[in-house]
């Protein structure tokens, strides 16, 4: 059976466009996506960021779900130190109700933003210094499997509706913490790999070495996402991903700002820094043309023995993002479902 390839929607804002646009660009090509044969689609979250225009991914799912007709979608993912865990589980039950088996709940432990708004989302939860993103996972499973003890303020309380289980739960990671956590708690694995230093292998080991079966997930799940931006030409991809160079610096100096075109990145004034950063970001952004692309992807593939390959593209022109996506799904010999 060939190896499912997915994709993660950031929703990227163009310069000169607005976030209505983003948003049904994304509609289009999640339906691009299912004609390809793309196996799932995760959309992310992300608050106070001008250049991304998905800051609530349950109601973005819940809109694609309705323009498509079976790709899976999910989460990836719902950062879940911003919410009440009975929230996000009624929030996906429903999801898996209207959508049944196409649903999958990623969740993050970051806030998926800057500390002042992480501040903003949470004030009214009781902020606490310490990580408990462990006690709020802990407490959305003893939700869906009603095991609180008894006596436990929360026996009597059930996530909505009842009759629906929860859709299978992904721990999404750029360390080998989170891959140790997920293989305990017997989650899926995406590892971040489009903005991880961290070599791939060493996570997706450790997480298939220590994997501990559980009522969710029998064997260890594991995905690879990548960035990449792949075109005709290897020359027509260096100039696309010229945008998102200028994205990385611009986010290194705390700039969310949208997505430049290759002409406002031609003419933008990089410093010495900048172009570290850059260089720096290129060992993991793949770049090129179909057969560079291919040979690094299946490299990667090989050596971190994933069960699936994610690819997330930023890139300025909607139609150019298009173009790398079925690229993509032609070198890997894509065949939409039935």
């Amino acid at each position: 059976m060939a190896r499912p390839i997915s994709f993660l929607d950031l929703t990227p804002i163009e310069r000169g466009s607005t976030s209505a646009e983003a948003l049904r660009n994304s509609t289009a090509l999640a339906q691009l996506a299912e004609r390809l044969g793309y196996h799932r689609i995760w959309y992310a979250e992300h608050h106070n960021t001008t250049g991304l225009a998905s800051s609530a991914p349950e109601i973005l799912i819940a809109h694609i779900g309705a323009h498509t007709e079976q790709i899976r979608l999910g989460s990836g993912g719902v950062m879940l130190p911003n919410h009440a865990p009975l929230m996000v589980a009624e929030r996906f039950k429903v999801l898996e109700a209207l959508y049944p088996g196409r649903i999958d709940l990623g969740l993050g432990r970051a806030p998926g933003t800057d500390q002042i708004t992480s501040y903003a989302l949470r004030r009214r939860q009781g902020i606490s210094e310490e990580d408990d993103f462990l006690d709020r996972f802990q407490e959305l499973v003893l939700l869906e499997t009603r095991a609180f003890p008894a006596g436990h303020p929360f026996q009597n309380v059930r996530a909505m509706p009842a009759d629906v289980p929860l859709p299978p739960i992904w721990l999404l990671g750029s360390s080998d913490y989170s891959a140790r956590l997920a293989a305990q708690i017997g989650a899926g694995f995406s590892f971040a790999a489009h903005f991880s230093d961290l070599d791939p292998a060493i996570p997706m080991r450790l997480y298939r070495e220590s994997f501990k079966p559980s009522a969710r997930m029998q064997k260890p799940q594991a995905i690879l996402a990548m960035a990449v931006i792949c075109a005709d030409s290897d020359a027509d991809a260096d100039r696309f991903a010229s945008a998102a160079d200028l994205h990385f610096v611009r986010r290194a100096k705390g700039e969310y700002l949208p997505l430049a075109s290759p002409e406002e990145a031609a003419a933008y004034p990089y410093t010495a820094i900048d172009r570290e950063r850059i260089a720096h970001n290129r060992r993991r952004l793949i770049v090129g043309g179909p057969k560079a692309v291919h040979e690094r992807l299946s490299a990667a593939i090989a050596a971190t023995q994933a069960d699936e390959l994610m690819i997330t593209t930023m890139v300025h022109d909607h139609e150019a993002r298009k173009r790398s996506y079925a690229l993509l799904a032609e070198m890997f010999g894509l065949q939409p479902a039935t």
